[in-house]
């Protein structure tokens, strides 16, 4: 009767996991359907239940399973030592592995996965997402270059402190606010931003924020410089808006950062955005790279070595093991750059500014 039973619940995971697949394989069908209107409502039902909560409840359970795993592993090593498992208890185990995975699967999916297989951004606001000339990527990082500094000029003309956590929070939800009176699918609403009781891990495993898609939060590394929180932080928020994509989520983070009235939003996002449209550059000119960035103030060229001091403070063996499955992660979900896939925004940048005329 078990073995009936077991044998029941993998045929449903399996069923569950192809039917996902079947959905998934039209991005028009989950444009039209999850995306508009199934996924915003799980959005918005994730973010009414974990919102109000003082810390990451998010972070609270991937604690919990991080310790579960690890436990879970001691105890199958020790069993392996003692010889104490017999074929029927791994196959149990076994089992047990396959139904979960596939359950994990199936609510991540369900939960906000099947967003990374919608038409995206570029097909809403009807961008013509052509591989883009040289001169293209130039101008891109010239304008963008021009942005920084005076962005970064204008905090240095008027100086303020960095606001707290919680006004930074609150000033991205009025970003995205002020963004959705233009593209109303880009509503946000209630708000389910914290900052990450992990940051310290993030610190050593490059990560500068991540969205929970089981809890429906975002959550924020505030132990990175204060320039570079309010791009982040919106970047976080564009996951959970519904664009799981990397490139996308950083675009909408534009879309928002750049309609809020604070500058230093408009700082932290073309200093981001510079280096991305700089690195593309640095693949086919180099030389021309190498002058844009050096047009920067001497002030944004320090922020950018805080920057670098920041990651080469934490720089370990890990961390490039970490990249790498995550690349791969990137990789199995449509974005076949892996880790480059962030610095694929430039060509939404490029396409937006030869639509709208502006950047």
């Amino acid at each position: 009767m078990q073995r009936r039973k077991v044998g029941i619940y993998i045929t449903i995971t399996i069923f569950l996991v192809i039917f996902i697949k079947w959905y998934s394989a039209s991005s028009v069908r989950v444009e039209n359907g999850y995306s508009s209107f199934i996924y915003p409502k799980i959005g918005i039902f994730f973010r009414t239940i974990t919102g109000w909560l003082p810390v990451s409840f998010g972070d609270i359970l991937y604690g919990l399973a991080v310790g579960w795993l690890l436990f879970s592993f001691i105890k199958f090593i020790v069993a392996v030592f003692k010889r104490t498992i017999s074929k029927q208890k791994f196959l149990k185990g076994l089992q047990r592995t396959i139904i979960i995975t596939g359950l994990i699967y199936i609510v991540f999916n369900i939960f906000w996965g099947i967003n990374y297989n919608r038409l995206g951004i570029a097909h809403q606001l009807q961008l013509n997402m052509q591989p883009y000339a040289i001169e293209d990527l130039k101008d891109i990082n010239q304008l963008l270059i021009n942005k920084v500094n005076e962005s970064k000029a204008m905090l240095l003309n008027n100086p303020r402190p960095y606001p707290s956590n919680k006004e930074l929070f609150e000033k991205v939800s009025e970003a995205y606010n002020k963004v959705k009176d233009i593209y109303p699918f880009l509503s946000y609403h209630p708000a389910s931003i914290k900052p990450s009781m992990w940051g310290w891990l993030g610190n050593y495993t490059g990560f500068t924020g991540y969205y929970n898609p089981f809890t429906g939060e975002s959550q924020v590394n505030t132990n990175i410089p204060e320039f570079l929180k309010p791009f982040t932080t919106c970047h976080e928020v564009a996951h959970q808006v519904g664009y799981a994509k990397e490139m996308e989520a950083n675009f909408v983070g534009y879309l928002a950062a750049s309609n809020s009235p604070d500058t230093l939003f408009h700082y932290s996002l073309y200093l981001d955005l510079s280096i991305y449209s700089n690195r593309n550059l640095m693949i086919t000119d180099s030389a021309s790279a190498k002058t844009y960035m050096a047009q920067l103030l001497p002030a944004v060229k320090a922020d950018l070595k805080e920057w670098k001091d920041f990651n080469n403070r934490y720089k370990n063996p890990v961390e490039p093991f970490i990249r790498w499955g995550y690349a791969k992660y990137l990789k199995s979900n449509g974005q076949p750059q892996g880790m480059l896939a962030y610095d694929q925004v430039t060509s939404f940048l490029i396409a937006y500014y030869k639509k709208f005329g502006k950047i």
